[in-house]
């Protein structure tokens, strides 16, 4: 069995979404449907676009839930619905024990998607996150095991600025419901 792992960004741009699907397909039409297991923790972006392209392949999806309240966190449209529709799809669901989400959450969920995978696939620009639970952090975790690590960036592909919210004075008011985190699994 091919059981493949997958941490991005996910504040992929809308015209990357084509070249890292075709790229992610091309990867994972490697391995015998059969055998093709994809590890993923449902974020928008990166692991969204593993997880249909895992079952448009015809093989099976495992979720990483980084905590109960993971999905209460997410903004409603297009990426929550992703979220529902995978998660449905799925034919495992794994939820870290944690009532929230947060950094030991992901940090938790990438140390299960870790060691159960055979590879993990980055979709990733290679920038610093170094953030505990992002993207660096995942893959710098998985050289430091001896796990392969296929990193994808095609041509095309680039991340959208995070949106920043408003400023007032010396005070940012920020919202406590993130899903725009530009590292996430």
């Amino acid at each position: 069995m091919a059981t493949i792992a997958v941490t991005g960004h996910a504040n992929l741009t809308g015209a990357s979404v084509a070249p890292v699907e075709e790229a992610l397909r091309a990867l994972l039409a490697r391995y015998p449907t059969a055998e093709l297991t994809g590890m993923s923790c449902l974020a928008p972006g990166a692991d969204t676009v593993f997880g249909n392209a895992v079952l448009a392949l015809g093989g099976r999806l495992v979720a990483v839930l980084p905590s109960d309240d993971y999905r209460a966190r997410m903004r409603e449209g297009p990426d929550a619905v992703a979220f529902d529709r995978l998660l449905e799809a799925a034919a495992e669901v794994e939820v870290m024990p944690y009532r929230r989400a947060g950094t030991d959450a992901y940090a938790a969920a990438n140390r299960l998607l870790l060691g159960r995978a055979e590879l993990l696939v980055a979709v990733w620009d290679g920038g610093a996150g170094g953030r505990q639970g992002g993207t660096g952090h995942a893959v710098a975790a998985a050289r430091a095991r001896g796990l392969p690590v296929e990193v994808l960036w095609p041509p095309g592909a680039a991340r959208q600025d995070p949106v920043r919210p408003a400023t007032r004075g010396k005070h940012r008011r920020s919202s406590p419901i993130r899903s725009d985190r530009s590292d996430t699994l």
